[in-house]
């Protein structure tokens, strides 16, 4: 009933049962088999593998530690290797948990090498660790000349090993001889990575198509398509986000290219780099995963549903959901508004400060809203002709950034503000004593730096309100006078002007005596007043007298009780006097 009401209810299709996870999923992967689906996610840390021919969930199980990748080993999802958060690796076998083993440093990727049963480690550091699984012990590491290791994988074809970094190249290694074959350098690819030219980003994805060409996701959003032959990229393709591309694959048989950030996945032809869809979910991407030979793309992402799309122009679905092509030859095709792909967004202050205000009205410019698209390459020719000094500027922003944060971290004495500084200096003794300040919110500021909130301490309702704060006020204030007056040289002078403001009849000495001599003393000076005639209301007298205890109450209860019971009662020979008369007799014997 409820489905019939809601149409986005009514219109989604399950494919999986209880294709989900608690709070969000980190990585999707799909036997060789194409039997099963594993997902691993948090919270708490888990994977499940999901059978594709039942549709259901097959087992589940909890980890100790958040999966940052996870490898299968064999065809289907008997054997495992889970890269954990921290620095073990774990192997799962059919039954359950397997084996656990350390690493020296964070790992960030693993690939598996079928022929030598080598488990490759990408970690922070420069060495790429290698563990054998047949011998059960750890290997030589590949050592390259860079700080730190992002990426790893293998060609399916002639197995050669490529090696992404965070100094932005590849290094490609041939593991049936442990050696160097050669490295390839972003730097050298003649791309402008981000705004600021000079700046090579980090690679961040790599996959292979085929013995010859692969592609490399960068931290700043781009993907660029190579041939191991050559040294520049054959195609540029950028997200226009900013974002690290973390997902690719290939669908050789259109040949299209599918990679993803955290917005955004985007299908688009390898040829020209031209679009064909675009997918940006509600949450925040954190992998994107191909069905193999089909259109059927899985998205994890930081929410508990894991996302599941079909598009039917990259391929057919597969077998066991094959009702997904019914269901789109139905539905025909409706016509979409054109998405600008590779263009940028600009304004027309921004086309002023390119030189570009004269092409407006030109083809190059389409106009759109309150501004215009033009081609993104053009957008940054113009701007390296308009800033050609850019780099410098983000140089000396970087250094300028770096000294503030320095300058953060350093302990300085908090001055008190020109406005309101009595009250500031008790929101900083409150600060110490509990640990939280008002001062820094930003929503009482102006209480702080605006004149027309400044707290009038000599007005008659604030006096009134804190009566005790005023007296004090007045007496700290007459003390700093007499203090500048008299100066710090003689002690003995300050005493005495203070003792002539202050002296002890005035309050500063207070004899203790009892409540109940202060009760006296009162009563009798009341009574002296109402004999001397005086009286302030009507020549009424208020008297006090001492509270009683609870013990003298209860006994004058009990004597006054006593005392009226005293004045009703009578005696019982006065009763029955009353009552007694004259004898009966029945059959010549008294009865009463």
């Amino acid at each position: 009933c409820v489905c019939m009401r809601i149409e986005a209810l009514r219109r989604r299709i399950e494919l999986l049962q209880d294709f989900c996870m608690p709070a969000a999923c980190t990585q999707l992967g799909v036997s060789v088999d194409k039997q099963y689906v594993l997902a691993s996610g948090v919270y708490k840390p888990r994977i499940k593998c999901y059978d594709v021919n039942q549709l259901s969930l097959k087992f589940e199980r909890c980890l100790c530690a958040e999966v940052t990748r996870f490898a299968i080993l064999s065809d289907d999802y008997s054997k495992l290797a889970l890269l954990l958060a921290d620095r073990n690796i774990e192997f799962h076998v059919q039954h359950g948990f397997h084996y656990r083993i350390r690493i020296p440093t964070f790992g960030r990727d693993l690939a598996y090498h079928y022929p030598s049963c080598d488990l490759f480690i990408t970690a922070a550091c420069s060495e790429v660790y290698r563990l054998n699984l047949e011998q059960g012990r750890f290997l030589t590491p590949l050592t390259n000349r860079v700080s730190a290791c992002t990426v790893c994988g293998f060609n399916s074809e002639h197995q050669l090993l490529t090696i992404g970094t965070e100094e932005g190249t590849v290094e490609c290694w041939d593991p049936r001889s442990h050696s160097h074959v050669r490295r390839l350098a972003l730097a050298s690819a003649g791309v402008n990575y981000s705004d600021s030219p000079g700046c090579v980003p980090s690679v961040t994805s790599l996959r292979h198509k085929n013995s010859l060409h692969f592609a490399v996701g960068t931290s700043t959003g781009q993907v660029l398509l190579y041939d191991l032959r050559s040294s520049r990229p054959l195609l540029c393709k950028d997200h226009c986000y900013g974002l690290p591309i973390h997902s690719l694959d290939f669908q050789q048989s259109e040949k299209l290219v599918i990679s993803s950030d955290s917005k955004i996945l985007k299908v688009w032809r390898e040829d020209d780099g031209s679009a064909l869809a675009a997918i940006e979910p509600d949450d925040h991407i954190n992998q994107s995963c191909q069905f193999p030979d089909s259109g059927l793309l899985l998205l994890a992402t930081e929410g508990p549903k894991m996302l599941s799309y079909y598009i039917p122009a990259v391929s057919p679905a597969p077998r066991w959901c094959s009702f997904l092509d019914t269901l789109a030859e139905e539905l025909e095709e409706v016509p979409e508004p054109v998405v600008y792909d590779d263009y940028k967004f600009v304004t027309s202050k921004d086309l002023e400060n390119l030189g570009l205000a004269h092409m407006v009205g030109s083809d190059l410019l389409r106009a759109y809203m309150h501004g215009f698209f033009m081609d993104m390459k053009l957008y940054h020719k113009a701007k390296a002709v308009a800033d050609p000094f850019v780099y410098d500027e983000y140089r000396k922003k970087r250094i300028r950034d770096k000294l503030e944060e320095e300058k953060a971290s350093r302990v300085c004495s908090k001055k008190p503000p020109a406005v309101n500084k009595n009250l500031a200096e008790k929101l900083l003794k409150e600060e110490f004593k509990k640990g939280h300040n008002l001062m820094e919110d930003n929503r009482f500021a102006a209480l702080f730096t605006n004149p027309e909130f400044e707290v009038n301490e000599k007005s008659s309702e604030y006096q009134l309100l804190h009566p005790v704060t005023s007296k004090m006020d007045k007496k700290r204030k007459i003390v700093e006078e007499e203090r500048e007056s008299v100066g710090e040289s003689s002690e003995e002078e300050l005493e005495r002007r203070l003792a002539e403001h202050f002296p002890p009849s005035k309050g500063l000495h207070v004899t203790r005596t009892s409540l109940k001599q202060r009760l006296q003393e009162e009563e009798g000076e009341g009574e002296m007043e109402a004999g001397r005639g005086t009286s302030v209301l009507g020549g009424r007298v208020a008297t006090l007298q001492t509270r009683k205890s609870q013990e003298e109450k209860k006994q004058q209860d009990v004597c006054q009780h006593r005392a009226e019971r005293r004045k009703v009662g009578r005696s019982a020979s006065s009763i029955l006097q009353h009552k007694r008369g004259q004898a009966v007799y029945w059959r010549g014997h008294r009865v009463k």
